[in-house]
């Protein structure tokens, strides 16, 4: 893949949210109350499951392609996990990872080796038999050269090299130690089992006539309007989150395509949809208290940001970029922006990902104006006629690249001027915006990111990345040797401690500033119970069955 090609691809998968966008992305900083975690709990304690029934789930976006290698959609991503599974599962309770294809696991002493095991008794849609054989062949075709580019590839590039000894037992030889593969071979979607045997019935049709091993059966597409799923009458392999371990309960999953979020809404609140994904903010508020439905609520596995660029030369003071910190009226923002349907963040990571530094708030900077003002006199900055702060003769203005007309740019250009900053904003395109930041042409970046794991932090601030997507230009050697660290270790205790040190290097230097972890809104109409939300692993339906 071309240098070009790969940021691209990275950008896109960042901005979307790999494994975490729509319904699989959802996670809270803290147990939520039974409501906002399991739909219909409080009207459910007299009620036992039963079987029957069809269930309709309204998404955004029509996928492009259920072949879950040939698609980087997040709505492709959500459907094609419903139809499989794979060698590992996120404990939604513990934050482990744990076997699941695999009955166990083992990782060689240099954490270059990882060995599987693979679960017997396990049966593809077709009748085929699942062995390790068929990982084997699933990942070699991701990393083919025709797989270039695509997100599974992207995501096995750690991998050296895949053999299968025999049925039980799969081998992943890594180019080096790697912390992230194993939270990323927990994905459902992207890395799930594929059946060579339908691959070569199906042929080019494969996209549209997909086999996995998981609980629900592909039974039919309606482009442009649905596509429905049949419960997997042989299931009998869930993962450690679910009570069910068996086949669905319900015989039927619809899934709608509605672009439109007011369709969205007034779908549910007819009855022709049962669970909407991905509501809007501004209409959470209204179901909250409604007894038909149960919100499902939980903060993202990112933040919003401001990114700044260290290249230029205003920005390369210390004293301006913490000043910059203290001018930001973070709760305001998120009024603006998103209604209020979010929490402050204080640093690089929100407390949904590994690694989070519970201790952060405490030496994050506060907002406070007149903190912000005296760092400007302290640098040399000292307010004009019009209350615009010079040095030298040159006046104290920056520029803001955004890819939204956020509410909240307003808001900030307004709390710049205050402390004496001139702020001229500019709304690009995705695509411009991405080309000038690559080229350094900005101060500021309005920057947001969604991601399963705090290596995420080496793409943004690794000196390596410079040229790809550390648009800020971060070039730390204490920083590299600690994103270095944390990415390789295989101990946790150690990973842990260096992120929580990167993250105090990143307040302490400034590097950008925090804005907030947006929420994600998931609702559910009160005749289906047991549909399940946990931190960083999202809606569960395993145990969803309908009351009626």
């Amino acid at each position: 893949m071309n240098r070009q090609k790969k940021r691209r691809l990275i950008a896109y998968l960042l901005a979307v949210g790999l494994l975490l966008a729509s319904v699989v992305g959802c996670s809270s900083t803290s147990a939520p109350t039974d409501k906002q975690n399991d739909a219909g709990k409080s009207n459910a304690s007299n009620l036992v499951p039963k079987n029957g029934g069809t269930v309709t789930i309204g998404l955004p976006e029509e996928p492009d392609s259920l072949d879950p290698q040939k698609s980087q959609m997040a709505t492709a991503s959500l459907v094609t996990s419903f139809l499989g599974g794979t060698l590992l599962y996120l404990d939604p309770k513990t934050l482990e990872v744990k076997p699941h294809l695999a009955e166990s696991y083992a990782a060689s002493e240099d954490g270059k080796t990882l060995t599987f095991k693979i679960r017997s008794g396990v049966t593809f849609h077709d009748g085929t038999p699942l062995t390790a054989k068929s990982f084997k062949e699933t990942f070699d075709r991701a990393l083919s050269p025709d797989m270039a580019g695509s997100v599974t590839s992207f995501m096995l590039g750690s991998v050296k090299s895949v053999s299968a000894p025999d049925d039980k037992t799969l081998v992943l030889e890594l180019k080096e130690a790697s912390a992230t593969i194993l939270p990323t071979l927990a994905d459902s979607a992207y890395l799930q089992p594929l059946s060579m045997e339908a691959i070569k019935k199906q042929g080019k049709e494969y996209w549209r006539n997909p086999v996995g091993v998981g609980p629900w059966k592909f039974e039919s597409w309606k482009t442009g309007e649905s596509i429905t799923l049949v419960r997997n009458e042989a299931y009998k392999w869930g993962d450690g989150m679910a009570e069910n371990q068996g086949p669905p309960r319900p015989d039927k999953l619809v899934i709608k395509f509605i672009k439109v979020r007011s369709t969205m809404v007034a779908a549910m609140d007819s009855g022709a949809i049962d669970i909407g994904i991905n509501l809007p903010p501004k209409d959470a508020s209204k179901y909250r208290k409604n007894e038909k439905f149960t919100l499902l609520e939980s903060l993202k596995t990112g933040i919003s940001f401001l990114n700044f660029n260290l290249s230029s030369a205003t920005l390369q003071d210390l004293n301006v970029r913490k000043a910059l910190n203290m001018a930001i009226n973070k709760e305001a923002i998120i009024q603006a922006d998103l209604q209020g349907e979010g929490e402050p963040a204080y640093g690089p990571l929100p407390p949904t990902l590994f690694g989070y530094d519970e201790n952060i708030e405490q030496y994050a900077y506060k907002y406070s104006t007149e903190e912000a003002k005296k760092l400007l006199e302290a640098a040399g900055w000292k307010e004009n006629a019009q209350g615009i702060r010079e040095k030298d003769g040159k006046t104290l203005s920056l520029t803001m690249v955004a890819s939204e007309p956020f509410p909240g740019n307003q808001l900030i250009q307004s709390m710049l001027k205050e402390i004496g900053i001139d702020l001229k904003i500019q709304v690009l395109e995705t695509a411009t915006m991405i080309e000038v930041t690559n080229k350094g042409n900005f101060d500021i970046c309005r920057s947001k990111y969604a991601y399963f794991d705090p290596d995420v932090l080496f793409v943004f601030m690794h000196s390596s990345q410079i040229g790809g997507l550390n648009t800020g230009r971060v070039n730390d050697k204490q920083l590299d040797s600690l994103l270095v660290k944390g990415r390789t270790t295989m101990d946790l205790g150690e990973r842990k401690k260096a992120y929580q040190e990167i993250q105090k290097l990143a307040v302490e230097q400034a590097y950008l500033v925090p804005l907030y972890m947006p929420k994600e809104f998931n609702l559910v109409n009160n005749r289906i119970q047991g549909v399940k939300q946990y931190p960083r692993v999202g809606v569960v339906l395993q145990d969803m069955w309908v009351n009626e």
